[in-house]
């Protein structure tokens, strides 16, 4: 056989094997995280169509929460839309890299570089100014993406959406509108101190449109902690371990 095509076969070796172990880093991240589901940690949160929200006064951690939930889902190999209503691309950028730096860590990943750029290409981040964020603007853009074969999100986060100025109708619109993509959708929602309670207990601002919701995570400062409860989850959808956000690093983390 020919050295050339030698050296090809050994080459093409080696890059298969290196994908193999990058996948099974990826598996082992999947499993660790305390968020996942099924033995496996292979379940996502959600079903196509689901809607899932992280609720919190400001400062205390929706967005690490939701870009740890992002994380996971490209790990699980599936597309990623973050669509920024607040921050703009390079702090979002800078939350990403910094959260998955700190879990690598953590977990004393090898070949960081590498499985960084493996998942990289499973996200795309959106911004909007918030005045000028709306359904039907959405929907342009994501169809323009799919139909030209760019991106096709299987989870969208939405960080920044006003709950409390927003009318019912439009959560509706983009619950249909996810559901058409087969996606997914997480929503930071920002509460208040003072902030009245409905009779179910959620804040006023999330309470009328919660039906639409499958799982809402809230996050509570709680002296130096941030702990991590389930406001709401609907049947499926496991009531999971007593969980908190590192306040050094705010990755999750199961309480001790």
């Amino acid at each position: 056989m020919p050295v050339a095509i030698q050296r090809s076969h050994g080459l093409a070796r080696v890059y298969l094997l290196r994908e193999r172990y990058i996948e099974m880093l990826k598996k082992d991240l999947i499993i660790k995280n305390p968020l996942s589901q099924g033995d496996d940690g292979g379940e996502d949160l959600l079903v196509p169509g689901g809607f899932g929200a992280v609720l919190s006064r400001a400062g205390v951690g929706k967005t690490a929460l939701v870009v740890q939930i992002a994380l996971t889902s490209m790990l699980r190999n599936k597309n990623v839309l973050h669509i920024s209503l607040n921050d703009p691309i390079d702090k979002v950028t800078l939350w990403y890299r910094d959260l998955f730096g700190k879990l690598a860590q953590r977990y004393h990943v090898e070949f960081v570089e590498q499985l960084w750029q493996d998942i990289l290409r499973r996200r795309l981040i959106m911004t909007f100014r918030v005045m000028g964020f709306s359904v039907p603007k959405l929907e342009e853009r994501l169809s323009d993406m799919v139909n030209q074969g760019i991106f096709s999100p299987a989870v969208i986060v939405i960080d920044g959406f006003d709950f409390a100025k927003a009318e019912l109708q439009q959560l509706e619109d983009l619950k249909s509108l996810a559901r058409s993509f087969g996606a997914s959708a997480w929503f930071t929602v920002p509460t208040h101190r003072d902030e009245l309670l409905s009779t179910d207990g959620l804040p006023l601002a999330f309470s009328a449109a919660a039906g639409l919701f499958d799982i809402a995570y809230e996050l509570k400062a709680v002296g130096s902690d941030v702990h991590i409860s389930i406001l709401k989850r609907v049947s499926g959808v496991p009531s999971g371990r007593a969980l908190r956000l590192d306040p050094e690093t705010l990755l999750i983390t199961e309480e001790t």
